[in-house]
């Protein structure tokens, strides 16, 4: 019986991309998959088919050959002594041809390298990133900071300088794994690959483990680290130092240390953004008469407000750029400050009678209130109708 074409076989075109044959056998070996075949006699035969197809048009060269040369290419006597074997997919076991397929959709998921290649050796693991929460007061978002933090972390043992060995000692390879830092164990149709438990993925076994740091490459230890605090930062805002983390194991490269700002509550200024709001309280006669307030601002200084008279609590009036510097444009905020009226509390009888004889002259002064009156008027008369 005369071979099917590799490209009949996968369902593909003769020119199709290298994605494209990958996707259609990867379609094909989940069609053939045998928990899905137990009835299907042909199910191994269509399936060692499909990867010796695949096996071929995976391969430049192998491609090139069979598209010049067809199933020639690989009988013997065609492209001389060097020329491309016949592929193994269509001889051996079907747990065999399955393990293949399994490699090359999952290798890069389970650790290894596509088309069967691994990669072995020493695997030193990367230190862990490390997060210190950090509060300032809003003078230092305003103004930005140096602070100096104690950081408990991993540092690399200077004993042994990460190796985790004793004196000169080096690692040995893990007989178990050889090295490869995984086991396979053979599942049914499946072949998987795990950590290796005798050197916990790590390539290499300690034999004389270094006495300061166990085996491990780093110790325990404080560290201080200064840190810049940009001016305009925010709660919630996160600085990143790369390399400050925690140092690898054994030898492998430093984590990041993570520093988020909570900027704490201020008993003056309220926040927005870039923008201030201050409630600054104003005695009724300046409110009615006008006048200045004097008010602080948020770099220390002082600034007087003009109140116009007849002023009413809410009003606000603004102070251009005595807000927040942005944390990135070069932008600065306004400052708002909303009025407050203050009544009279605790009054002598002389500022009663005085009340009271402006309460009697009083006409048309109170403009707000003339106005709520007049719709709450308009409310009674249209319920009695």
């Amino acid at each position: 019986m005369a071979k099917r074409d590799y490209y009949e076989t996968l369902g593909v075109a003769k020119g199709a991309s290298a994605d494209e044959i990958k996707k259609a056998f990867r379609g094909k070996a989940k069609e053939l998959h045998p928990d899905r075949n137990s009835d299907n006699p042909n199910a191994e035969a269509q399936f060692k088919e499909a990867n010796e197809a695949y096996d071929v048009l995976k391969d430049a060269e192998k491609k090139a050959a069979y598209d010049r040369f067809g199933h020639a290419a690989f009988e013997g006597g065609m492209g001389g002594g060097g020329g491309p074997r016949r592929p193994q997919g269509g001889q051996g076991d079907f747990a065999s041809a399955f393990s293949d397929v399994f490699e090359d959709l999952f290798g890069d998921f389970m650790g290894g390298q596509p088309g069967g290649g691994r990669s072995g050796g020493r695997r030193a693991t990367r230190g862990s990133d490390l997060r210190y929460n950090m509060r300032i007061t809003l003078e230092e978002a305003y103004a930005g900071q140096q602070k100096s933090i104690t950081v408990p972390t991993a540092v690399q043992c200077g004993t042994c300088e990460g190796k985790g060995t004793e004196g000169a000692s080096e690692p040995a390879t893990c007989p178990t794994c050889s090295g490869m830092g995984k086991v396979r164990a053979q599942q049914g149709f499946f072949t998987v690959e795990r950590a290796c438990p005798t050197c916990s993925g790590a390539g290499q076994i300690i034999k004389n483990p270094c006495q300061t740091c166990g085996g491990g490459g780093r110790v325990e230890k404080e560290r201080q680290l200064s840190v810049n605090i940009p001016a305009g930062v925010e709660t919630g805002t996160r600085i990143r130092l790369s390399g400050e983390g925690e140092a690898g194991l054994r030898g492998g490269p430093t984590g990041d240390l993570y520093i988020f700002i909570e900027v704490e509550t201020h008993p003056i200024f309220e926040r927005d953004s870039i923008n201030l709001y201050c409630a600054v309280p104003v005695s009724m006669t300046t409110a009615a008469l006008g006048g200045e307030v004097e008010v602080p601002t948020i770099d220390g200084g002082r600034s007087r407000v003009k109140v116009p008279g007849g002023s009413q609590t809410g009003r606000q009036m603004r102070l251009r750029g005595k807000g927040m510097p942005a944390l990135r444009g070069g932008a600065t905020g306004d400052m708002m400050i909303e009025l407050a009226i203050e009544t009279p509390v605790n009054l002598t009888s002389r500022q009663k009678e005085l009340l009271r004889e402006f309460d009697k002259i009083d006409a048309d002064n109170n403009p707000q209130g003339d106005t709520f009156f007049r719709k709450v008027k308009g409310f009674w008369d249209g319920m009695t109708q």
